[in-house]
């Protein structure tokens, strides 16, 4: 048998925190009618039976007095048209707290315009769905963020020590890195160094992690990684910049070699020039050589190009 009260609610729970926060939120913008999306995988709204989604408002309603009919589950939605509806009315502010799970509230709901905060009872399985899940309140068209709350959204994210949470967060982290590794080409040959994208990706789950085992050893290490993988990645970045300089300058070196034999035997072709040319008093050639189709021309250009023609009909190519 399973002793009911060993079990019981707790004021520390997830619930409790997150009814709480909703509350705090749901009263700081009251008058803007501010608007809150909560997700969560686990647990999700089923009529009829206890799930966190029903627990929480229940909460909400006893505890704190927030009507009923404004909180509600992206789940009591059976089609297209009923989703339109209760984006419409949050949108309105109508619905002020909205539950629902990554697939069924993470994309296609654009009730951002009176969000003011994003709740998340678990964490998903890939960063992407996270930023979904982020997405549907920080994005354009936020009406109350940009005019009541310095154009941001709060995001809470809330997670036990000690539990699964910190195992699912350090999957993100992993999963973070390397598709941010990936996209800003600082993957190493055959490793990942974790920890140097954190800053970049916005979402340093190496820290969540070390808070969540309770152990502030890991902490500072999480920090030190980070700061040797970020001082590793700069080293490469050297090295890379390095190496590109040295093939652009041995490349520069080839290029004035190969035109400086070329300006000496333009020289050695105008002094031939100079010595087998008859003047005039005037100083012009009296043997003036005429090229055949430019005879009047005066155009280097056109010159050249001639004597290019004659050049290529001349090859023999035996």
């Amino acid at each position: 048998m399973i002793d009911e009260n060993g079990y019981s609610d707790h004021i520390d729970n997830k619930a409790s925190h997150c009814a709480k926060m909703l509350n705090d939120y749901y009263q700081k913008f009251d008058a803007q009618k501010g608007t809150q999306f909560v997700f969560s995988d686990l647990g999700t709204y089923k009529p009829g039976e206890w799930n966190i989604y029903s627990e929480i408002k229940r909460k909400l309603v006893e505890d704190y007095h927030i009507p009923s009919y404004e909180i509600r589950f992206i789940q009591e939605c059976k089609n297209e048209k009923a989703k339109k509806a209760m984006v419409d009315a949050m949108n309105r502010g109508d619905i002020r707290i909205i539950f629902g799970s990554t697939s069924m509230l993470g994309t296609g709901v654009n009730a951002q315009q009176r969000a003011v905060a994003v709740h998340h009872l678990d964490t998903p399985w890939r960063p992407s769905d996270l930023e979904q899940r982020n997405g549907r309140a920080v994005r354009k068209g936020n009406l109350i963020a940009k005019g009541f709350a310095d154009n941001k959204v709060d995001v809470i994210i809330y997670a036990v020590e000690r539990s699964l949470d910190s195992y699912k967060f350090n999957l993100l982290h992993n999963k973070q890195l390397f598709i941010n590794q990936l996209k800003t080409n600082t993957l190493g040959s055959r490793t990942i160094d974790e920890g140097s994208m954190d800053e970049d990706s916005g979402m340093n789950f190496s820290e969540y992690v070390a808070v969540l085992s309770g152990n502030t050893d890991l902490l500072e290490k999480a920090k030190l990684d980070k700061k040797i993988a970020t001082l590793e990645s700069e080293r490469k970045n050297f090295l890379r910049e390095r190496d590109a300089a040295t093939g652009k300058l041995a490349e520069i070196d080839s290029s004035v070699s190969f035109h400086s034999d070329k300006i000496k035997e333009a020289k050695a072709d105008l002094a031939c020039f100079e010595k087998r040319v008859e003047r005039d008093k005037e100083g012009n050639p009296i043997n003036n050589l005429v090229i055949k189709g430019v005879e009047d021309s005066t155009d280097i250009k056109v010159i050249a190009a001639r004597l290019q023609e004659i050049n290529d009909k001349a090859r023999t190519k035996g």
